[in-house]
């Protein structure tokens, strides 16, 4: 293989009583990244189109990526790359993410698939640190596996691919607001309460519990956030008018994805989240902010190989 088309998606993290430590990949959105192998050694960002982002290799957390890849494998090629961003940098929808993991999935199969999801979110995880500096694995692991994924331990790190009810949908806002990690970060309370953390873990073993037993109702009692939401939340506009709207038109819950300003809720059905869709679409339309919106259906397969040669 000398060429490769391949679709990152988005993802959405922590979802709701996950934080850090729940994430799924989304259909609707993603980037497309395509990979051409070189006889000149090394990386070389040919095109960007989507986002203004930087050419410089070490900088860009796709091409980082790309020759950490390359590097450990001691290839004896290059690898010229191109990214078309299909969603904004700073949603909260893992922008960087989907770079990241796409770099470390292309650049993989023109090795010859030598490495282990694992491994590839590992190599992932090092574009996270470039882009945000931070190593989170959630959202590049969601990007990596498909589907939903826990995040069991960093220390070693362990990567648990969750099922996915089948008519399980995602409908998203994403607020034209600024919401920056480092903001997102420092509004977290430094300690909480032992029973705000008996509450948040026992609804942690409760959405995964409903994701494997096809428990609809379990997800939706599951889907509450005591810790984190009620902080950050005051970094989105209107959010709980967004939530309420959401929660009115039948949706399962909704949260914050990763850290914001996206807003997303998980619904049962696509009769459901047309519903959603709109009750939100209406909730938002004259609060004088721009917006955009999906509807989708979790994407259990993660990269996508669009085109190779």
């Amino acid at each position: 293989m000398d060429y490769l088309k391949i679709f990152a998606p988005a993802t959405v993290a922590n979802v709701s009583c996950g934080f850090d430590s729940l994430g799924f990949a989304v259909d609707a959105i993603g980037d497309e990244m395509t990979f051409t192998k070189t006889t000149e050694k090394g990386v070389k960002i040919t095109n960007i189109t989507g986002a203004d982002l930087t050419y410089n290799v070490d900088e860009n957390a796709a091409s980082a990526v790309v020759k950490k890849v390359l590097n450990d494998a001691n290839a004896e090629f290059g690898i010229e790359l191109t990214i078309h961003k299909g969603f904004s940098p700073g949603s909260g929808l893992g922008s960087s993410a989907a770079s990241a993991a796409g770099a470390a999935f292309g650049a993989n199969q023109l090795l010859g698939n030598i490495y282990s999801d694992l491994e590839l979110t590992k190599f992932a995880m090092f574009g996270e640190e470039v882009a945000c500096g931070t190593p989170i694995a959630d959202n590049v692991s969601a990007a990596v596996y498909g589907g939903f994924v826990l995040v069991r331990s960093y220390h070693p790190l362990e990567i648990i691919k969750l099922p996915v009810p089948s008519e399980l949908r995602v409908v998203a806002i994403h607020p034209q607001v600024e919401v920056k990690t480092k903001d997102a970060r420092e509004v977290l309370p430094t300690q909480i309460a032992l029973k705000n953390a008996v509450t948040q873990w026992a609804n942690v073993g409760g959405l995964i519990s409903g994701l494997y037993s096809n428990n609809y109702e379990l997800i939706s009692n599951s889907l509450v956030d005591i810790i984190v939401e009620p902080h950050r939340k005051k970094l989105i506009p209107h959010f709980d008018d967004v939530k309420n709207a959401a929660i009115k038109a039948g949706a399962l819950g909704a949260g914050i994805s990763g850290s914001g300003p996206t807003i997303f809720a998980l619904c049962k059905g696509d009769e459901v989240a047309e519903k959603v869709y709109k009750n939100i679409e209406e909730s938002y339309k004259n609060t004088g902010i721009e917006f955009t919106m999906f509807i989708s259906k979790v994407n259990h397969e993660g990269m996508k190989i669009i085109k190779s040669l």
